[in-house]
């Protein structure tokens, strides 16, 4: 690509500079309290968007936050590459364990990026990766050197469901049409060992309610007479896995797909090491479902996870009550084939089947969406191989994620459309984590990858 590394070079620092400054604001659509600080991104992004070359922008407006749509037309006669992204970002909680403030950007040098990192919230999920789109899209234009149609659409709801998107997408289906969708919310295996996510978890996600008596109770007059809400949750949950860690919810398995021992035989070729694993999370051994590897837990296999519980006096010294209530959220990763409505369904049953008596459970559903899985034998998975072997000396391994958007098969279903996911991010970034950050390296090779990805693609499909 002509003057790739000549433009990095002459705007490195800029490039950096724009991306701090995004990520100074607190674009948490979780909270309402930072509704206006997530209208002010999708102000900014609009902006970038429109400085780097889109010759139209607009903000679509939805019953929640604006849809940030963008893009620059080179011809009708050319294929068209839409690039979805997201501007909101997960709270910062817990605050005490962040090493800096998660909304005022740090580069510091790490053992994994010595090079430095932007510490900061979001600086991976999603605002570092999406504004390498938004940088490729400068260069190109900038040098014109732009070979096809790219549009752009970012959301501001990701990490809350995406419940607005479906609507958007369904009512702009000619808007949106394309040839294939880009996504760069997903990570690689390592620097020197660049991997393309072809499979995506589903999720369905819950929040559970155990109601006990009518009011919080002396645990001393009522202790040991009346069903205590907190001790039953805690129960129920650990009921919900037995002793070789496997989901004890009835029907939860059957529609999950047995990968082949060759296909597991591929996946173990991924440079992986379990010490390396355990001392990055300090932790003295692994933990998962019998029969499985690590990689294979986090990856082909469902999962329950408990996100939060809470019920009774969690301040400071002691107040001895058996609290009227208790609650917990809880997410389940899904694989290909399993649908999330109907597990979070089975979920609500078997929930409500396993209370004792004494106690009333309510389940709200807050989310959730399908797995996906991208073939490797198409033009647009091509064309990414070629590029990432074009910028890292190598061909990038096809890996499956544990992670989840749902979105994407949203995309086939309305738009037919394959998605690419080329993620830049590592493991080691600690996304939705305190202390999250985005390697300086990372973010330069995204923006230098990118180009190579619209050069091939539009090649390969002219020679289709």
């Amino acid at each position: 690509m002509q003057n790739i590394d000549d433009y990095l070079g002459q705007h490195k620092d800029r490039f950096l500079a724009e991306l701090i400054e995004l990520l100074k604001i607190p674009s948490i659509s979780a909270d309402s309290a930072f509704s206006q600080d997530v209208l002010d991104t999708a102000d900014a992004v609009k902006s970038a968007l429109q400085k780097a070359g889109c010759h139209h922008v607009e903000l679509c407006e939805t019953d929640g936050y604006p849809i940030v749509y963008g893009e620059k037309i080179v011809g009708p006669e050319l294929p068209t590459v839409l690039v979805y992204g997201h501007y909101d970002v997960q709270p910062a909680d817990p605050l005490d364990l962040w090493h800096s403030s998660p909304f005022e950007p740090v580069i510091k040098e790490t053992e994994t990026h010595p090079e430095g990192a932007i510490f900061a919230r979001g600086a991976c999920d999603d605002k570092g990766q999406l504004y390498m789109h938004v940088k490729a899209l400068e260069f190109m234009v900038k040098t014109d050197q732009l070979p096809c149609n790219v549009k752009f659409m970012i959301e501001g709801e990701e990490e809350v469901g995406s419940n607005n998107l479906s609507i958007f997408v369904a009512k702009n289906k000619e808007k949106l049409a394309n040839d294939i969708i880009l996504i760069s919310d997903t990570g690689m295996i390592a620097n020197d060992v660049p991997s393309i996510t072809t499979g995506l978890r589903g999720l369905s996600y819950v929040e559970v309610e155990v109601t006990g008596p009518n009011r919080d109770l002396h645990s001393g007059l009522y202790g040991g007479a009346v069903a205590n809400p907190i001790n039953v949750l805690a129960k129920m949950i650990a009921s919900l896995h037995d002793e070789n860690n496997h989901i004890t919810i009835p029907g939860f398995y059957d529609k999950v797909e047995e990968l082949s021992e060759r296909e597991r035989a591929e996946m173990a070729k991924a440079p992986f090491s379990l010490e390396s694993y355990q001392r990055a999370l300090d932790i003295e051994s692994v933990y998962g479902e019998k029969g499985y590897s690590t990689n294979e837990r986090n990856s082909i296999r469902p999962t329950l996870d408990v996100n939060g519980i809470w019920g009774g006096y969690i301040g400071e010294g002691a107040k001895t009550v058996i609290a009227s209530k208790a609650y917990a959220k809880i997410s389940m990763r899904l694989v290909p084939h399993q649908d999330w409505k109907e597990i979070t369904a089975l979920f609500s049953e078997h929930f409500k089947a396993i209370a004792p008596e004494g106690v009333r459970v309510k389940v709200k559903p807050h989310h959730g969406g399908q797995g996906y899985v991208t073939p490797i034998d198409t033009i647009g998975y091509r064309a990414a191989s070629k590029a990432y072997e074009t910028t890292f000396g190598k061909k990038p391994i096809p890996q499956r994620s544990g992670g989840s958007i749902p979105i994407v098969s949203l995309f086939e279903k309305e738009l037919n459309s394959k998605t690419i996911l080329m993620g830049f991010g590592l493991d080691s970034d600690a996304i939705h984590s305190p202390n999250e950050h985005f390697g300086v390296w990372n973010f330069l090779k995204g923006i230098e990858t990118i180009p190579y990805f619209y050069k091939y693609y539009t090649e390969m499909k002219a020679q289709q």
